[in-house]
């Protein structure tokens, strides 16, 4: 009788602690829940659009080919010890930005589960061009990116009502990293499009998409954005082997198409803050401060400015990282920290910290960075 009645307490001693954890993990859960909503109040979300140089794993989640994932070892295997689809040996820019602004890792827009968008969510794809046609179908152009964009206003105008939700929208920042794959996929795809117009002409298409963009978000409350231009395209090492005859010098005509687009998106840029009231923006010299970096990698700390880390070939430049593309050789240095260039067309964590760090501390109104650096495009309410 009395094992019976032990029997019975023990029993009802399990039951009561089970249901005391389950009520403390739904408590908590909901708390987890609820905590970004409260902290949305005075938090400055962050809405990332473009490329490969933002994407922490879009493309994980749609029908695409390897050329445009990074879902596969060696990526990722310095900070996270696993791939994320970030195209990198660890974080990206958007990663260290969002650290700086007391912010968690901003999770891609596709990744799947419940959502929480108050503190802002990460739209871009690794490929993705501000033109429809660049990489088509196997990317999620710029125009696609904004159309996701509605669906999170219209989540946090349900969330939040429209009062408050207009005021997060202003208060957010919108950064973009776009073009690069406009004016490289030509010369990567032996496409002729570039045979149909003119260079300047082929710039202003695709600056006109960015504008449309731009523009749409401004229309719907967003007035604080961030701008990387673009980097000597022609001089990344996937660029300069694409013809032998050069010897692995700088692809001439692809820089010269990101000189005509960085000239473009600064006097963009630069009207709009004239025209478009309240609108605020930090626009960063991608291009120079990398360039510094690879003709002199010893004063940044790097040992090798223009070979990647991960590659193969000259300068490893063939896309052949992790061998699940269409070469399958490859080989990884053993210090990505010594390298600018984690593979043929992206850079390692190390150099995306140090361009950040310039990003969100930088001079304002500087050749680095301005009219605002990103430390104070967060902080403007």
């Amino acid at each position: 009788m009395e094992n019976l009645i032990m029997a019975r307490l023990s029993s009802l001693f399990f039951v009561s602690l089970f249901l005391q954890v389950a009520l403390f993990a739904t408590c908590c859960r909901a708390k987890s829940q609820l905590q970004p909503k409260k902290h949305a109040a005075t938090a400055v979300p962050f809405f990332l659009f473009g490329d490969s140089f933002l994407d922490v794993g879009n493309n994980n989640y749609i029908n695409t080919s390897t050329l445009d994932q990074a879902n596969f070892w060696p990526y990722g295997e310095t900070y996270f010890k696993f791939p994320t689809g970030r195209f990198s040996d660890g974080r990206l820019l958007s990663d260290f930005i969002a650290k700086h602004a007391n912010l968690p890792l901003i999770p891609p827009f596709l990744q799947p589960g419940f959502r929480q968008y108050y503190l802002g969510v990460n739209f871009a794809s690794a490929g993705a061009g501000a033109l429809a046609e660049t990489f088509q179908g196997f990317v999620i152009d710029l125009k696609a990116q904004l159309s996701y964009y509605y669906k999170v206003e219209s989540w946090l105008r349900q969330k939040l009502g429209n009062d408050e939700a207009k005021m997060t929208i202003s208060r957010a920042v919108y950064l973009f990293s776009i073009g690069s794959n406009d004016y490289m996929s030509p010369f990567l795809t032996n496409s002729t499009i570039l045979h149909n117009y003119s260079d300047s002409t082929y710039v202003g298409m695709v600056i006109g998409n960015l504008t449309t963009v731009i523009k749409e978000i401004y229309t719907r409350g967003g007035r604080k954005f961030s701008f990387i231009n673009l980097p000597d395209l022609g001089c990344l090492p996937g660029m300069r082997i694409i013809k032998s005859e050069n010897n692995g010098s700088c692809l001439e005509e692809a820089t010269s198409l990101a000189t005509l687009h960085n000239k473009a998106l600064s006097k963009l840029l630069f009207e709009f803050a004239k025209r478009l009231k309240g609108f605020k923006y930090s626009l960063f010299d991608f291009n120079s401060n990398l360039r510094q970096r690879m003709h002199h990698p010893f004063q940044y700390g790097f040992k090798e400015g223009e070979a990647a880390c991960c590659g193969t070939e000259q300068y490893r430049g063939v896309f052949s990282c992790g061998g699940k593309r269409r070469v399958k050789e490859f080989q990884v240095c053993k210090n990505p920290n010594d390298y600018v260039f984690w593979d043929s067309f992206h850079l390692t964590e190390k150099i995306y910290k140090q361009l950040a760090d310039q990003m969100w501390n930088g001079t304002s109104n500087s050749h680095d960075v301005g009219p605002y650096n990103m430390s104070k495009l967060f902080r403007i309410r």
